[in-house]
């Protein structure tokens, strides 16, 4: 196994202390929004087998079946097909879905017909891959996923008070349900900005006096308000209004598939995703919004945000999953418990959240100095075929594909 040097990208809407603090670091002021593990081109971790630190990518682009193991290289290529990441949020994100594999590769396809470069502000799919994703609070975090019942976002709409917003509440109450969402989000997104950025400060102040209020909506008032504090007179607010508010508990996940409108609203979880950078953004961002491109790749399908929890599996707590690129799984270590053994037929990667939890290749001695510790936000590589046992007293997560 190698231990892991990682990069932390300082977005403008990370946390100045989440990060810091989880890693025993000092705060520098900035931003600091995601660490990522893994060999994803962007900012791939470094290893150190003697010779000096070596890009993770680079290591495994030279021998890809002894890192990853043959049956993963048959499965995915000779690639890690997962990113996982340290993500802190203390401001939103962008209001985001991302497409499935036959939309991404379409995409990719058409945009590198018509020559669009891939670094172009207005290209949407930098791969032809879909980017599902995973996320485990390890604080409460607020997001939201997924669109209300239109009866629900009718009444959240229609409690504002704000007569701009009527139109939308009569279709959404008298309309089929696929029909309802599309229709609004339509026309929220497709609106002249001067027109709705009226109704967006109005629906804002009116929100934000609601949640002073308490009652049945007041948290999810008090999330709108906030967006729009970030994001004034963007349509993206409205649009948010379609969507369910999650508040989630420590260990509480969510999965965000193809089609599904999200956004993390604030707080430190590990996520875990497909190898893409495919996003298509429908607000609260001065990024590029295509909102043809984004209506074709929702999907306009009404639930809850349906909260995961993991399943014990014989001491590994698993986040199912409908997704083989990625399994995230968590162990939670207690002092004088015996030694758990991993399974090794797949790569992972192990990243310790809490306490420490000390690593050992099985079968190595006590004294033989095999063995590793790992504190809080360190991490480590282990390729296909290798096997460890851990035990100590503290949290780690393990990422892998689907065996």
């Amino acid at each position: 196994m190698d231990r892991l040097a990682n990069t932390v990208r300082p977005y403008a809407w990370g946390s100045t202390t989440a990060l810091p603090e989880l890693l025993g670091t000092a705060p520098t002021g900035e931003p600091q929004a995601e660490m990522w593990l893994g060999a994803h081109p962007g900012a791939p971790s470094r290893i150190d087998r003697g010779a000096g630190p070596v890009s993770l990518a680079e290591v495994i682009d030279a021998a890809p079946e002894a890192e990853l193991g043959a049956d993963t290289v048959r499965a995915f290529g000779p690639r890690l097909p997962f990113l996982l990441k340290l993500l802190a949020a203390g401001s939103p994100l962008s209001l985001q879905v991302h497409p499935d594999r036959a939309q991404a590769a379409e995409g990719f396809a058409d945009e590198e017909r018509r020559g669009i470069p891939i670094d172009a502000g207005h290209r949407n799919y930098k791969d032809a891959n879909h980017k599902p994703e995973l996320i485990v609070a390890l604080t409460p975090f607020d997001g939201l996923c997924g669109f209300r019942h239109p009866a629900q976002a009718a009444d959240l709409l229609a409690g504002l008070g704000v007569d701009d917003l009527k139109p939308y509440v009569d279709i959404l109450r008298a309309t089929p349900e696929e029909d309802a969402l599309r229709e609004v989000l339509t026309a929220v997104l497709s609106a002249e900005h001067h027109a709705i950025a009226g109704t967006v400060e109005r629906a804002a102040l009116a929100a934000d006096q609601l949640a002073a209020k308490g009652g049945p909506h007041a948290d999810a008032y008090a999330a709108y308000a906030v967006l729009a504090h970030h994001y004034p007179g963007d349509p993206g607010v409205l649009a948010a209004m379609l969507l369910n508010h999650v508040q989630l508990q420590p260990g509480e996940a969510l999965f965000l598939g193809a089609g599904i409108p999200h956004a993390y609203l604030g707080g430190l979880g590990v996520e875990l995703m497909a190898n893409s950078d495919n996003v298509l953004r429908c607000g609260l961002t001065p990024k590029h919004v295509d909102v043809p491109e984004l209506l074709r790749v929702v999907r306009f399908e009404a639930g809850d945000a349906g909260v995961l929890r993991p399943e014990d599996v014989n001491g590994e707590e698993v986040y199912e999953t409908p997704i083989d690129e990625f399994r995230l799984s968590r162990f939670v270590a207690a002092p004088g418990a015996a030694p758990h053994a991993l399974p090794s037929r797949t790569p992972q990667i192990l990243l310790c959240t809490a306490g420490t939890v000390r690593l050992r290749e099985a079968g190595a001695g006590a004294g033989d100095g095999a063995g590793l510790a790992l504190a809080p936000g360190e991490s480590v590589f282990v390729p296909a075929g290798e096997r460890i046992t851990l035990s100590g007293d503290g949290t780690l997560f393990r990422a892998t594909v689907v065996a």
